[in-house]
């Protein structure tokens, strides 16, 4: 039982290891005067809407942006769980 324990620690601060890692990490993306930053964990740290267009090409690129930065953000978080050795009792 106490190895059980002592294995949910390790991996809880192998999380809080890679969540500070991610922290680090930074995709900017833009596209039709919409600058979108993320952070490798997913927060938004910016969002920038220079242009004219209309309410739904805003809408319409923004969201692409979105999408592109989680996907952008997922391969991040992979790269980095291989470099950390992936995750105990899943390789």
């Amino acid at each position: 039982m106490f190895n059980k324990l002592k294995q949910l620690k390790d991996l809880r601060s192998q999380a809080k290891t890679m969540q500070n890692a991610l922290a680090d990490e930074k995709v900017e993306l833009e596209k039709n005067g919409i600058k979108l930053v993320m952070n490798g964990n997913m927060e938004i740290m910016e969002l920038s809407i220079n242009n004219d267009s209309s309410k739904e090409e805003i809408a319409r690129t923004t969201k692409d942006l979105f999408n592109d930065a989680i996907k952008k953000t997922q391969r991040i978080m992979a790269k980095k769980m291989q470099e950390m050795g992936g995750i105990p009792g899943l390789n």
